[in-house]
């Protein structure tokens, strides 16, 4: 499996702690996505050992992460998303496994195609916002919405490189999980999300290099909208076609590498 050889890929790179990673925290960021199949992540890797550093805390190299996407009753954030509205909103809870911590964030898409966010340390109590999370979502979105309530639950391990001469971030997302507050759960183990975030478009990036050798073109997606299209009866899931047909694709790939 895939996740061995990861496992001593990554054991060849320098790291980087938590506390150095500040430098490079780019809250007002570009971000470029990439999907592809889970198992030529070693493959990739490889490509980048010399180039980045990895995160390492407790001698640990990737991470269990859990996020709670919050939305209104209407899924105005959804909407937005697969709309392609810019000047748009998301607000989630991540929750960092590994540490117990807790944040609120709300990120913005600005009509630049920038990606500006913003957090609290919070922890999201059993049915909504508590009240300093409620004041903090509404000293960052522009109207007054209804009350926000958790609509999807998404579970992923994170791989962070932090580059060694570049200012940029790349994380690493694999054995995606999604489920909804009600219990249904739908697994895309063969599914890989990475994400280049740096200050400015920058045609030096090494990672950026290393996935144009691959052929793995960057692209739209959102882990909230395809897990809300895959856990619920959602609008407009035709917008979404394309990436539930590459989702597919990449599927099927992995099951042919897997009996390779």
């Amino acid at each position: 499996m895939f996740k061995s050889q990861l496992h001593n890929i990554l054991d060849s790179f320098n790291s980087i702690s938590l506390n150095e990673m500040d430098r490079v925290k780019l809250m007002n960021r570009v971000e470029i996505k990439y999907v592809f199949c889970a198992s030529r992540l070693p493959e990739l890797m490889s490509m980048l050992k010399e180039s980045y550093r990895v995160l390492e805390m407790d001698h640990i190299r990737f991470f269990p992460y859990c996020t709670t996407y919050l939305d209104t009753p209407e899924f105005l954030f959804y909407t937005q998303q697969v709309r392609g509205k810019l000047n748009r909103y998301k607000v989630r809870y991540r929750r960092y496994e590994s540490t117990g911590t807790s944040f609120l964030e709300i990120k913005k898409k600005t009509n630049k195609s920038r990606t500006i966010k913003w957090r609290i340390e919070n922890h999201l109590k059993p049915d909504s916002p508590d009240t300093e999370a409620k004041s903090f979502i509404r000293k960052y979105l522009p109207d007054r919405l209804p009350n926000l309530q958790p609509v999807l639950i998404n579970s992923f391990s994170r791989i962070t490189l932090v580059g060694k001469e570049i200012n940029e971030r790349i994380t690493l997302d694999f054995d995606i999980t999604f489920a909804s507050p009600y219990g249904k759960i739908s697994g895309l183990p063969f599914l890989a999300i990475a994400e280049l975030k740096h200050e400015k478009n920058n045609n030096a990036s090494p990672f950026g290099s290393a996935m144009k050798r691959m052929s793995i073109q960057p692209g739209r997606f959102s882990k909230y909208c395809i897990g809300s299209a895959l856990i619920m009866d959602m609008p407009r899931k035709n917008s979404l076609k394309p990436n539930l047909l590459l989702i597919n694709k990449i599927e099927n790939e992995y099951s042919k590498s897997d009996r390779a």
